[in-house]
């Protein structure tokens, strides 16, 4: 797999959510922060799906139970949103 293949949809994803930040600033609920971010993405035309299930799978087996992403962008770039106050190490 290439090392840029998400790079545009990387590149475009962090655009809109430091656009989100700028306006919104800190201090907000994910839940604020990811709405927001589904306008932004919306607003550019930027392609995602939200909370979508995807199946995974250990050593060739199915697991049962599914993930569900907060943002699906693209062809496969899968996006997590957090909202902390202070960037920790972990």
């Amino acid at each position: 797999m290439p090392d840029d293949l998400f790079a545009k949809e990387g590149f475009e994803l962090m655009g809109a959510a430091f656009e989100v930040h700028a306006t919104l600033g800190g201090g907000m609920a994910e839940e604020i922060y990811q709405e927001s971010l589904e306008i932004e993405l919306g607003m550019r035309s930027i392609p995602f799906e939200s909370k979508v299930p995807l199946r995974a799978s250990y050593k060739g087996q199915q697991l049962l139970k599914e993930y569900f992403p907060d943002l699906l962008l693209g062809e496969g770039l899968v996006a997590e949103l957090k909202s902390v106050i202070k960037l920790l190490p972990e």
